[in-house]
């Protein structure tokens, strides 16, 4: 797996951190159905934070769909489900991705997502100034004022 990174100066919480890393890793293909966590203790190990820190990230994980727990087994990647995307689209929700992978059926969402980022760093923009315009792309359209 990637290694995740934590920002302890950032206004997200820790948790929140770990939760969006592994939800964008699933989203994009980075972790595969199957693939297992860290060790909660060992991955606070790593990053040098409590263990129910990392917990409390993988429930949300957990409870957003993206991976299932289980004594003896540890925290793995879910499958995705039959039909449609998994996820929200409310914010805050997880990252969507195709039933089938995350590139497979969708277009090459993904390498398209890739491709903009790539523009808008080239561009000068930050990663939170990318981030804003994608957010600010899922409002609904206003017309006029």
């Amino acid at each position: 797996m990637t290694a995740l990174q934590v920002d302890l100066a950032s206004p997200v919480p820790v948790y929140e951190q770990i939760r969006s890393q592994v939800a964008a890793l699933v989203a994009v293909g980075g972790l595969h159905p199957g693939d297992r966590l860290p060790a909660s203790r060992d991955l606070a190990r790593d990053l040098g934070i409590a263990v129910g820190t990392v917990q409390r990230a993988y429930r949300e994980l957990e409870a957003g769909g993206v991976v299932t727990s289980r004594r003896r087994v540890g925290t793995v990647v879910a499958e995705p489900p039959a039909r449609g995307l998994r996820g929200g689209s409310e914010p805050g929700g997880e990252p969507q991705r195709p039933a089938d992978g995350p590139t497979s059926g969708a277009g090459g969402l993904v390498d398209e997502a890739r491709a903009f980022v790539t523009r808008a760093r080239e561009q000068g923009l930050s990663d939170e100034a990318v981030l804003a315009l994608v957010r600010g792309a899922l409002l609904p359209e206003q017309h006029g004022g």
